[in-house]
């Protein structure tokens, strides 16, 4: 009999042994968080696409490295954020607006869907490193700490970018309410 899933520590052994299902399992646990990483950051689903691809590709080839399941999840975090920052960087170019972005989640019946696309927009428009820093922290909910060993910077730095980019986000909104 086959069991429904593979246990997860032994899904990254497996996977690192040439087991191609156990690597598809690691795929399906991952693929959301990498998706939604790079959708915010891009609010483009076709870029999100390429930069999941690149990022799970980028795992095949690297799962000899890879240690823990948290070692993992770490991984999978800085490498689909540097993506981000690198294509954007490669491409030069402004990132599709927000109005042209479809809508993943549940709309939430008390929110203001005016104010969220207006807020969506301003982090849009923030630099590289303060988005980066600002999905982290609010869309995966990570601590400062957590987003340094990401994003490569001291705790300090990242302490700042969050704060620079809040306090941004703040007088945009209080200029035009």
């Amino acid at each position: 009999m086959v069991p429904e899933a593979i246990e997860f520590p032994v899904a990254l052994t497996r996977a690192q042994a040439g087991d191609h299902e156990a690597f598809a399992e690691l795929v399906e646990r991952h693929e959301a968080m990498v998706y939604s990483l790079a959708y915010h950051f891009f609010n483009d689903r076709s870029r999100a696409e390429e930069v999941a691809q690149d990022v799970f590709l980028q795992l095949y080839r690297n799962l000899a490295t890879l240690e823990t399941d948290a070692h993992l999840l770490f991984w999978l975090r800085q490498v689909t954020t540097r993506r981000c920052i690198d294509q954007l960087r490669r491409a030069r170019m402004k990132p599709v607006s927000l109005d042209d972005a479809g809508e993943l989640r549940a709309v939430d019946k008390n929110a203001d869907p005016f104010l969220d696309r207006r807020l969506r927009k301003l982090i849009q428009d923030l630099p590289d490193v303060q988005r980066a820093v600002v999905t982290l922290r609010y869309q995966e909910d990570l601590d400062p700490s957590e987003i340094c060993s990401i994003v490569g910077m001291p705790v300090n730095t990242v302490k700042s970018h969050l704060h620079r980019a809040l306090q941004s986000l703040r007088r945009k909104l209080e200029k035009h309410p």
